[in-house]
């Protein structure tokens, strides 16, 4: 088992886990909406697969919010 922070929570994990096994264990609605940093360096989507976690990393998710002014 390991620890790992996720959005500033900590996590015990079962390694190997990789970022995408992560954005579904945290059941992320619209992934395609997101982006990742893992230790603050973000994550191309096409390198989630292969992304392995480790003890102590910080993943964090971004979202990505729509909004504007009503004028």
């Amino acid at each position: 088992m390991a620890s790992i922070f996720v959005n500033g929570e900590k996590r015990v994990v079962a390694l190997p886990q990789s970022v995408e096994d992560i954005i579904k264990k945290e059941n992320i609605q619209q992934p395609e909406m997101v982006s990742v940093q893992l230790n603050e360096t973000f994550v191309e989507k096409e390198d989630w697969a292969s992304s392995q976690l480790q003890e102590g990393d910080r993943l964090d998710f971004l979202f990505f919010m729509g909004g504007g002014s009503m004028k």
